[in-house]
């Protein structure tokens, strides 16, 4: 059989590899983002308690109520602003799931989609996949601030939606409140879609406001938002998200959510929103990965490396520039495989693989975990 390729150029992503390259040769896993640590047992019993009640068949499609309006209600405790949980809300099967979707119900053939690199790797395939054209616009070298100039030079008629990511993966910047004020003047009178990756949004540092879209009247009305409850509550193998739209936007998403997954996991729903009834158990987030963030630069701090600043999610960027001088790539494969310690390359999250001599650590790992790596990390 002959097959013509809608995505020739995309091979295994880089998560899967280095995790794999991890496993084989017994390494510290710093690379893919999940925690080395369990959930909560409180959540974990809340899990159990609705399996065992016998909710095992499916949801509904957009999600239960129940889960639908918590997600209401932490998105008005976090940012003061209102989404209908019937029509603005949809559970989706994780993050990953809600962007392919939103960007199946809105691109067509032809349609150019603005990508702020280095960006994370599900955006672009999930454009050319609908025959989508992804338009790149770098953030600024030294601190992963959004050059909006050149944001705004890539605007013509032909764009059809803008992706932005904050707190960011894989750079750990955080947008600001001039940030919002830019991005609405770009978008004010016209008809481009803001799909708004926000998965790490309870994880701004020092002091740092998350700009969530939905502050923002302008901005609410012409975005999806994008969020994940893995990240928010260590549980990635559940694969859980939510988006929050207006309903003439949501609609259309919901045309595309009900054939792609059609629903999310039943009694997993139910335990989450009963969990994050307790709303410490998402604000009390930053605090939780400021300590560990903190903890890693310390354990660090005799190295070689030069650590980036990291205002949010739980990834740390480190320059390797005073130790080697091979591609990114090279070096990362050679630390799981020599010094058993696995990272990510910073150029893969580029299309042209712009090389920096960065690595992006994660730091949701054990305290001791932390350490281990961190012996490694001070021998080179």
């Amino acid at each position: 059989m002959q097959i013509s390729s809608k995505l020739p150029n995309v091979g295994t992503t880089i998560f899967t590899t280095m995790s794999a390259l991890a496993r084989e040769h017994n390494a510290i896993n710093l690379s893919q983002g999940f925690p080395d640590f369990d959930c909560s047992p409180k959540l974990r019993e809340l899990a159990n308690h609705y399996i065992n009640s016998g909710f095992n068949q499916y949801a509904p499609m957009p999600g239960t109520m129940q889960l639908r309006e918590r997600v209401a209600e932490i998105i008005s405790v976090s940012y003061g602003a209102t989404y209908h949980p019937d029509t603005e809300i949809t559970i989706t099967a994780g993050a990953t799931q809600a962007i392919y979707t939103a960007l199946a119900a809105f691109i067509n053939k032809g349609d150019e989609v603005i990508v702020i690199e280095p960006a994370y790797d599900c955006y672009v395939p999930a454009i050319e996949v609908h025959g989508g054209i992804a338009v790149y616009s770098q953030l600024n070298a030294n601190d992963f601030s959004i050059n909006w100039a050149d944001v705004r030079s890539k605007i013509n008629s032909k764009t059809k939606a803008l992706i932005i990511n904050s707190p960011h993966n894989p750079s750990g910047a955080v947008i600001t409140a001039q940030d919002i004020l830019e991005l609405e003047k770009i978008i004010s009178g016209t008809n481009i879609l803001v799909i708004s990756d926000e998965v790490y949004e309870h994880m701004a540092f020092d002091g740092a406001l998350h700009q969530s879209v939905s502050r923002s009247a302008i901005l609410k009305q012409q975005s999806i938002l994008v969020s994940s409850f893995g990240k928010t509550v260590h549980t990635t193998g559940w694969k859980i998200g939510y988006v929050a739209a207006p309903k003439e936007i949501m609609n259309e998403f919901r045309k595309v959510h009900q054939f792609l997954v059609f629903v999310v996991n039943h009694p997993l729903q139910l335990a989450l929103a009963d969990f994050l009834a307790d709303s410490e158990n998402y604000q009390g987030l930053t605090h939780f990965y400021q300590q560990k963030r903190d903890l890693f630069l310390k354990l660090t701090a005799g190295s070689r490396f030069t650590p980036y600043k990291c205002s949010g999610t739980y990834f740390q960027l480190m320059s390797y520039k005073g130790i080697s001088e091979e591609n990114d790539t090279d070096l990362a494969i050679r630390l799981t495989k020599e010094k058993k310690l696995a990272t990510i390359p910073l150029s893969v999250f580029y299309k042209n693989k712009t090389d920096n001599h960065l690595l992006r650590f994660c730091f949701a790992k054990k305290d001791e975990t932390l350490a281990k790596a961190a012996e490694i990390i001070c021998s080179l």
